[in-house]
């Protein structure tokens, strides 16, 4: 089973959890574990909160979640502001800095992380994966038991 989510959501505080609690809530019900879903939503509640504080140039911004029972694919696409891609990929921050630290924290968490430029607009996508299930090798297999299964 395939399930796809697309949020259009305010540049606003109040959006994040909102978008934490439908992932979730989808994630619980393809039966992920809770450990896997917490490492999700620390990766995407930290991208939301870049876009909160530095997409000044837009209302509104999008996320974009595909699960199909072995990987999570997200998506957070805004609108631009005074951080750009070039600017995710900067010195790391001190470790008793209060902010700065949501990209290690991505790619601690999760698989796959990438900030590009939207194509043709202004503003940025960070892209983020997560493995459902224990490992690689265990998707893999999944895949070939569900084409054998078909």
């Amino acid at each position: 089973m395939e399930v796809v989510l697309e949020m259009t959501l305010p540049r606003s505080a109040e959006s994040a959890p909102l978008v934490r609690r439908t992932l979730d809530a989808s994630l619980r019900g393809l039966g992920v574990t809770s450990e896997i879903r917490a490492d999700i939503a620390l990766a995407l509640g930290e991208a939301c909160a870049n876009v909160v504080q530095h997409a000044a140039a837009g209302m509104e911004y999008e996320v974009r979640a595909r699960m199909d029972g072995y990987r999570c694919v997200v998506e957070i696409v805004d609108e631009g502001g005074a951080a750009g891609p070039a600017q995710w990929d900067g010195a790391q921050a001190a470790p008793l800095a209060e902010s700065g630290r949501g990209l290690q924290l991505m790619r601690a968490f999760t698989e796959e992380v990438r900030i590009s430029d939207r194509v043709h607009r202004d503003g940025a996508i960070v892209h983020f994966e997560k493995l459902l299930s224990g490992s690689a090798e265990e998707a893999g297999e999944g895949v070939v038991r569900e084409a054998a299964a078909g």
